[in-house]
């Protein structure tokens, strides 16, 4: 594989959970009369085309759709084969697990292409399990087998949502009137989960359309236990699905009552200045006139004409004060 790493791995499935791996020649001698293999390619390697077009003799298309930069679970199917693409969470170190990872499925028979861009945690568990002998017996188990394992890889991070909108809740809640910084962290946590789910949402939902798609082909690799297992994927995937729809409506309340605290403090806060522009409205207007530099003005040679002042402005507040209070303005 050294001379062609093109190759990820390749594998003769042997048919009691064994896989046996074989190297680039073999995968070349290959023909259908030999067994059931799967092939494991780097789409980003440059000599990967060349293969699938000539090597393996696919269709333009169906190199396309294994080579696409960019791609949302389907599931095509042609006179000579099946092209399923789907896709996991992203769980490469120091990735977001939004950023799905898609892997790209060939099925004609007795032979699996499968592509990748990066690499696949789910791919990494099928190889493992054929080291151990207890992975999949056929090319129609290979597939089955490789959705369900990307769903196993969805489970945690679907519950790390639900988890963070519980946290949201109760942190919005404990929030007190005057905490600023924390309703501010809520927005900004609620901003980035709703950002995870909607991308979440945008190729679970597809990839169930995909796999139940799949499941309905009238295929000789798909076989009742096939069947089966996709069903119950397809089944798991719908829950994921709904799990992610009700961690967008749950967020869409806690943005609601989030945008009503925040528009309730604004409410407060002008409020309070309104009252304090109305208190001193006439104290300014009593000042002002006061100021005015003309002649006749009373007390201006008094001393004690300033304290007089001063109690006026004293008086005028505390009328006011009881006025509003009166007219429960306060």
């Amino acid at each position: 594989m050294a001379e062609h790493p093109e190759l990820v791995c390749a594998y003769h499935l042997t048919g009691d959970g064994h896989g046996e791996p074989i190297d680039w020649a073999a995968v070349n001698a290959w023909t259908p009369d030999r067994g059931q293999v799967w092939i494991h390619l780097d789409a980003a390697h440059p000599d990967t085309q060349a293969w699938l077009t000539d090597g393996a003799g696919l269709s333009a298309f169906v190199v396309d759709g294994l080579l696409a930069s960019e791609t949302r679970p389907r599931c095509d199917w042609f006179e000579d084969g099946t092209l399923l693409i789907l896709r996991g969470v992203n769980l490469n170190p120091g990735a977001e697990p939004e950023d799905m990872v898609s892997i790209r499925v060939w099925i004609d028979g007795n032979r699996v292409i499968t592509t990748r861009l990066r690499r696949l945690m789910a791919v990494e568990d099928i190889r493992g399990q054929l080291a151990a002998g207890k992975g999949p017996a056929t090319t129609g188990q290979l597939v089955a087998r490789l959705g369900a394992r990307l769903t196993d890889r969805m489970g945690p991070a679907i519950e790390e949502l639900s988890d963070q909108v519980e946290t949201l809740e109760d942190q919005l809640v404990a929030a007190m009137d005057g905490k600023q910084g924390d309703l501010r962290e809520v927005r900004a946590q609620l901003v980035d989960l709703r950002r995870v789910a909607i991308a979440l949402r945008r190729y679970i939902a597809p990839q169930r359309d995909a796999l139940d798609r799949l499941s309905q082909f009238d295929e000789v690799w798909l076989d009742r236990t096939v069947r089966g297992r996709l069903r119950e994927t397809v089944d798991r995937v719908t829950r994921i699905t709904e799990a992610l729809d009700e961690v967008r409506e749950r967020s869409a309340v806690i943005q609601d009552e989030l945008m009503s605290r925040i528009s309730q403090r604004m409410e407060r806060t002008m409020y309070a200045l309104t009252m304090v522009a109305t208190i001193i409205l006439p104290l300014g207007f009593l000042t002002g006139l006061l100021g005015i530099n003309v002649g006749g003005m009373p007390g201006a040679d008094a001393p004690w004409a300033f304290w007089v002042v001063c109690a006026g402005l004293a008086v005028t507040v505390a009328f006011e004060v009881w006025l509003f209070r009166r007219l429960k303005w306060l």
